[in-house]
Parts: C-alpha cells; sequence; structure tokens
C-alpha cells in the first residue's frame, strides 16, 4: 500500500507523515509514505506510476489547488482514496465532486486521523471485490466500483459499467452480491452512489449525465444513505 502527503508546508506534512507512521505501527499495516511539496510535483510522479492508495491532500497551496489536483486526478481515472486537509470548512461541497472520503481540519488530531485511516483502508478492501456474471460466451468480472447502476428489463438485469452486461439475473439476486455503495432507487434501479451529483424528488443525476428514476418514497432514504456513506 502507498500512501502519499501532498503538502507545500514542510513541518505541515512532516506532522501528518509522523501521525501516519504511528497509525501504520499501531495497526501492523505494511505501507510506503510519500511526500510531494506540490500539486504539481505528485501529479508528475502519479503520471509515471499510478500506484498509489491513499492521498492525504492539502487544499491551499500555491500554483495548483488541492482540490484542482483531486478533479484532475478523478477526471483521468485515479481511484486512490482522498482525504482533504485544510484549515478551512469552505470545501465541503467541492469534495463530493471528487468523491473526498473525508475533510480534517490543520491542526490534524492523531486519533480522528487514525480513524479516518481505517475508513480509507475498508474501501480499499471493498474495491477489490467482484460481481461476476456468467454470459453466454464466458464469464466477466466486473470490479464493484466501475457499476454505475443496474437496470431490470422485463427478464434480464442489465449492469451499467464500462461496458454493459445483460444476464437473466434478478435485480434482488444481485443486490446481495453488492456492498454498502449501492442504493435501490427503484423497483427496477439500483445506483452506485459513487456516482450519483444530484438528487430530485423524481430522479437521480449521474455524474456522465445519465437521469435515473427515483421512487418518491426512497427519496429521504437515499439521502441520509448519501450521507452515511460519505
Amino acid at each position: 500500500m502507498k500512501i502519499v502527503i501532498c503538502d507545500d508546508n514542510a513541518g505541515d506534512a512532516a506532522y501528518v507523515g509522523g501521525l501516519a507512521e504511528a497509525w501504520k505501527r499501531r495497526k501492523g499495516i505494511v505501507a510506503e509514505l510519500l511526500t510531494f511539496p506540490s500539486a504539481e510535483a505528485l501529479l508528475f510522479a502519479w503520471e509515471e506510476n499510478r500506484d498509489m492508495d491513499i492521498l492525504l491532500l492539502d487544499i491551499e497551496m500555491g500554483g495548483m489547488s488541492g482540490l484542482e489536483l483531486a478533479r484532475h486526478l478523478r477526471q483521468h481515472g485515479a481511484g486512490m482514496q482522498i482525504i482533504f486537509l485544510t484549515g478551512y470548512m469552505d470545501y465541503i461541497a467541492e469534495g463530493y465532486d471528487v468523491e473526498a472520503l473525508h475533510y480534517l481540519l490543520k491542526p490534524v488530531n492523531g486519533d480522528r486521523l487514525g480513524q479516518v485511516l481505517d475508513r480509507a483502508v475498508e474501501r480499499i478492501r471493498v474495491r477489490e471485490r467482484m460481481l461476476v456474471l456468467t454470459l453466454p460466451d464466458g464469464v466477466v468480472q466486473l470490479p464493484l466500483y466501475e457499476i454505475r447502476y443496474l437496470e431490470v428489463l422485463r427478464n434480464y438485469t442489465t449492469v451499467h459499467g464500462k461496458e454493459d452486461y445483460s444476464v437473466k439475473r434478478s435485480l434482488n439476486d444481485l443486490a446481495g452480491e453488492l456492498d454498502e455503495s449501492f442504493y435501490r432507487i427503484h423497483r427496477s434501479f439500483i445506483v452506485n452512489m459513487r456516482f450519483i451529483r444530484r438528487i430530485t424528488r423524481e430522479e437521480v443525476m449521474l455524474k456522465d449525465g445519465t437521469a435515473l428514476p427515483l421512487s418518491r418514497k426512497q427519496y429521504e432514504g437515499l439521502n441520509r444513505a448519501l450521507i452515511a456513506y460519505f
């Protein structure tokens, strides 16, 4: 596992690094710690080697900000867990767009950092889970984090990911193989909450512009599930 710290304040970076080292020893986790002094330096390294799992990212930096870096990483397929470090709470709404796991206020509390790192590790383990589909021409394994939504049409369920696959299985059957990032928004639809951009009382809008119907009785539950998930 690789844990990356990006902060243009060397003192803050060293302090957070020390907390992360203490967490590693306490949990018995084997992880490499990398530190970068700017968003530009991290981006250059990521483009050479994308094997990064957890990013502790300062928001307010000279040049490219942490939010700008996070947007660029997500737009280019980065799946690492992003934890923002900030002296302000003004950026929370923007964090949803880049799927930030959490915000930590500076000076960072060691116990709180440990709790958030525990969540990040659990998310990484969840990302390794697969949905196995048996198709007429063979078997396909889909990482759960790639699935945007599932849709029922007659006796078939279509799983929408990077590609679409239709199988003769019920939505209830497939739901049992999903994780807590998925929520049933309609009798015919299950959505991956990671891909939700906006919710109205009648539909769920995904980040790619797809609009899915939302059952009225699921509106409150979906909002609660989103808050709990993020």
